[in-house]
């Protein structure tokens, strides 16, 4: 069973349905034991960090998930869940994130011709063998909504990246922790592709 973080950031039906598509059962929960519970762990996500943040905190779901990432449960931050497992947030200052990774969340560079936010399909530059991107070849494209991007600290931990008015890094791992900033599911038959290959990763 797969469990989908309900946090009152929206994106969750359409995570869902991705994953029963592919034949997997999910629930969307908030419940501590159903999530420490489950065989992968799922944190979508669209809005502000430190809204985001706040709604984790309230809800008494920050120890959860780091506590997921300590068990090596298998979790992927997808968009904002992505960004929340970082330190920081332009869009926040003084928020914290979830620390789990370490980095930083930026805003995307203003630049001529380019429209903000990020609303549209990119190719991925694949790099240091991503669990996520098994059996990929080329650059795969998929679908991004975003105004703010990664910094990770640690570029080995970087999979995938992409150019929008800078380098983005725009997927990462490090142990049983993965992140996508853009949506697999809503990138077609190739995210499907990364979310199938997220769901056959067993905890360690």
């Amino acid at each position: 069973m797969i469990a989908i973080i309900d946090y009152d950031a929206g994106n969750l039906k359409s995570v869902q349905k991705a994953l029963a598509f592919l034949g997997e059962e999910s629930v969307i929960t908030r419940e501590p034991k159903e999530i420490l519970q489950a065989d992968q762990v799922i944190l979508p996500g669209v809005g502000a960090f430190g809204d985001a943040m706040d709604h984790l905190t309230g809800l008494g779901l920050a120890p959860v998930i780091r506590e997921v990432a300590k068990r090596q449960i298998p979790f992927l931050g997808i968009c904002l869940g992505l960004q929340l497992l970082f330190e920081s947030s332009e869009e926040s200052p003084g928020v914290e994130g979830l620390g789990i990774l370490k980095g930083r969340i930026v805003r995307i560079p203003d630049q001529e011709g380019l429209k903000i936010p990020h609303i549209g399909w990119n190719s991925l530059q694949l790099e240091h063998g991503g669990r996520l991107f098994e059996g990929f070849s080329g650059e795969p494209y998929v679908y991004f909504v975003h105004s703010y991007y990664l910094e990770a600290e640690d570029e080995q931990i970087v999979k995938a990246s992409t150019e929008y008015s800078a380098h983005i890094h725009a997927s990462v791992e490090q142990g049983n922790v993965f992140a996508c900033q853009f949506h697999p599911e809503k990138s077609g038959a190739v995210g499907l592709r990364i979310l199938r290959n997220f769901c056959s990763i067993e905890r360690k």
